[in-house]
């Protein structure tokens, strides 16, 4: 069986990580394919490693999401260690309100998004709380 990546920017193995495009002129970074920087409009990049872990800075409970998508849901903005913000879903948690708060910290995990007929099994990542004493 092999595990495939549901986006490009996240990297799979013993420790997964997401991997960011940063302009080498400003250090803006983004996870999508850029041809010019959104803050200084630069046009070259590095592939960085970005932090695996960070802090809750919005979210909101997903109750109403399109065919096939389990709802409800939580769908955050995290505040990475290294200063990256990234959005998430939040995992490991009822979702429920009462069960997240801004400012917790998490750690990337990487999400089973099911196994296909020839055993290729799709690989997405999560947030979720670290430590019982964030919830």
């Amino acid at each position: 069986m092999s595990k495939i990546p549901l986006v490009d920017y996240l990297e799979l193995g013993t420790e997964p990580h997401l991997v960011a495009n940063e302009c080498t002129h400003c250090g803006a970074r983004f996870f999508d394919r850029r041809s010019a920087c959104a803050h200084c409009f630069g046009t070259e990049f590095k592939k960085v490693q970005v932090a695996s872990t960070g802090t809750l800075r919005s979210f909101s409970v997903v109750n109403v999401s399109a065919p096939g998508v389990k709802v409800p849901f939580i769908a955050g903005v995290i505040d990475l260690a290294d200063g990256t913000a990234v959005r998430g879903n939040i995992v490991g948690v009822e979702p429920d309100v009462a069960n997240v708060r801004l400012g917790m910290e998490l750690h990337l995990v990487d999400v089973s998004f099911g196994v296909d007929n020839a055993g290729n099994e799709a690989i997405g990542y999560g947030f979720e709380p670290t430590g019982a004493s964030n919830v």
